[in-house]
């Protein structure tokens, strides 16, 4: 029986666009916590676990940086 390919989950996928362009824009944690509504520690908690990653965050990390997640995902 072959072994399954390991598969990265949309949400991490996601979650390491967003590391990207962080890196990209040289934005600190405090600046992206500000762009998903969220506090720093919960940054850190999506590097470990990105599951809690909801739309809404997406969407207001790309609604205050005026892109479209096909611009996220195409980076």
């Amino acid at each position: 029986m072959a072994k399954k390919a390991a598969r990265i989950t949309l949400y991490k996928h996601i979650w390491c666009k967003i590391r990207y362009w962080q890196s990209l824009k040289d934005v600190t944690d405090a600046e992206l916590a500000s762009y998903l509504q969220v506090c720093e520690r919960t940054i850190r908690d999506y590097d470990h676990s990105a599951r809690c990653l909801t739309l809404e965050k997406v969407d207001n990390f790309l609604t205050t940086n005026k892109m479209t997640l096909d611009e996220l995902l195409s980076m």
